[in-house]
């Protein structure tokens, strides 16, 4: 590899790290993942990107893609091969007439939404600042915004890629319409983004912030709380969190986190009153705010300890039936942590095969997750393998950035079966050897069965 690697630096604009100088402990974990990656190469621009590929492709070694690095998965290191660090690649233009936003592959949510707000402008993202806006949107895009804006991928309107054969290609609803399909939906399995074109929407304003109600409530608060998120205003987008082990556990009040999107506060009240009537109060710091500056913080995670993360939508019908299930684990003597996305609103009101993005009908999404050292994460997964048995009839599928593992019965959970059938054809067109394979990895279709060229 030296004389490849000595090739590469002459080209190479970039920055290369290598084990043992002094850049190297940083550069080779992500948030939540650790790994000892022969290189680090950190492109300067989409050429770089290009020379990244074709070294690794030449080389056969492995190669892990990172944007924000916050997959909890840890696709954005590995153990073996090279680490493409998009961090460099973070820059923001916003145009004020159209609302049409490029933003680079590697930047963060953070950067984009902070680069947004003096123009009145947001795009639907996640919750939390320091998460890539790569991963983020190629596997959809859950948020504040979601009921008002929908998905991230929803608001994409143009992509840069570099393919495995290292050619770039500019995609949209005209040009390579098969592929900007995959990308909306089909992770980082086609290549890497090197920018990203949104259509941001007017209105950086959002009410938001916690109301909660004692924990001994939550048999009456969750079921009627989603009954009322059935029918509630788009603008309004909610999460109810249980038994939060750095609250008190069992003990832990039942927490309605709430955003209305709008800077009419009177109307967000109105919106408000509902949930605020659910039981009795013991906190609420509901406020005005702008929507950049409720992203939260994503923390590193220390060494020795992990998270573990699994979900599933909950499906049409089976709503009641799943929060009663969820209302009683929680007060199970040591229960997992438990989170509930309210969906529906815009996100349901694309068609399901207008992009890969395969759980559109769905009206919650349940997040079970346990974080700490090893033995702590250990023995909470019998407790949350028994809430999933129980849950079964009621849920399906899965969401998934959400997702700490990446094995074939994940993907064919992300995945509806005509979903990853359409998406294996054009992986094989775009990459048949697989090179991007660091994600929940949708293997190319065999030639014979693959549909014709797509490029």
């Amino acid at each position: 590899m030296t004389s490849a690697l000595d090739a590469l630096r002459q080209d190479f604009t970039g920055t290369v790290i290598e084990p043992g100088t002094p850049a190297y402990d940083g550069a080779r974990r992500t948030a939540l993942a650790f790994g000892t990656p022969d290189l680090v190469l950190r492109p300067a621009d989409t050429s770089d990107v290009r020379r990244a590929i074709a070294f690794a492709a030449a080389e056969r070694m492995p190669l892990a893609v990172r944007g924000g690095g916050h997959a909890f998965a840890g696709f954005g290191t590995l153990d073996s091969g090279a680490v493409l660090d998009l961090s460099n690649l973070a820059g923001v233009e916003v145009d004020r007439d159209s609302g049409r936003v490029r933003v680079g592959g590697g930047a963060t949510w953070a950067q984009v939404a902070t680069a947004l707000a003096p123009h009145d402008l947001v795009i639907s993202s996640g919750d939390t600042s320091s998460v890539g806006v790569g991963g983020l949107t190629l596997s959809g895009g859950i948020g504040w915004l979601v009921r008002k804006h929908g998905l991230t991928l929803d608001s994409l309107v143009a992509a840069e890629i570099v393919t495995a054969d290292a050619a770039v290609r500019t995609v949209d609803a005209d040009r390579h319409p098969e592929l900007f399909w995959a990308l909306r939906g089909g992770g980082g399995n086609f290549g890497v983004v090197t920018s990203f074109d949104f259509q941001a929407r007017p209105g950086a304003g959002v009410r938001f912030g916690r109301i909660a109600f004692p924990a001994d409530e939550v048999g009456a608060v969750l079921p009627a709380w989603a009954d009322l998120m059935r029918t509630a205003p788009h603008e309004l987008t909610s999460i109810v969190n249980l038994a939060n082990p750095f609250a008190g556990g069992r003990e832990a009040p039942v927490e309605v986190v709430v955003a209305v999107h709008g800077e009419d506060a009177s109307a967000a009240e109105a919106v408000l009153e509902p949930i605020r009537r659910l039981g009795t109060l013991v906190a609420d710091d509901v406020t005005q705010h702008r929507y950049s500056d409720i992203l939260v913080d994503g923390a590193m995670l220390p060494p020795g300890l992990r998270i573990s993360a699994s979900n599933a939508f909950v499906a049409r019908g089976g709503a009641r039936a799943a929060m009663e299930i969820l209302a009683r684990r929680a007060r199970d003597e040591a229960p997992p942590a438990i989170a509930v996305r309210s969906l529906g609103g815009a996100m349901s009101q694309v068609p399901p095969d207008a992009t890969a993005f395969g759980h559109r009908s769905a009206e919650f999404l349940v997040v079970i997750a346990a974080a700490g050292p090893e033995a702590v994460v250990g023995a909470a997964q019998g407790p949350i393998r028994d809430i999933w048995r129980e849950l079964a009839p009621h849920v399906d599928g899965a969401y998934a950035n959400f997702l700490d593992t990446a094995t074939a019965a994940d993907v064919e959970a992300v995945y509806p079966p005509e979903t990853l059938r359409r998406l294996r054809a054009i992986k094989r067109s775009y990459d048949p050897g697989n090179v991007f394979a660091g994600n929940h990895n949708v293997t190319p279709a065999p030639a014979s069965t693959a549909e014709p060229a797509l490029r």
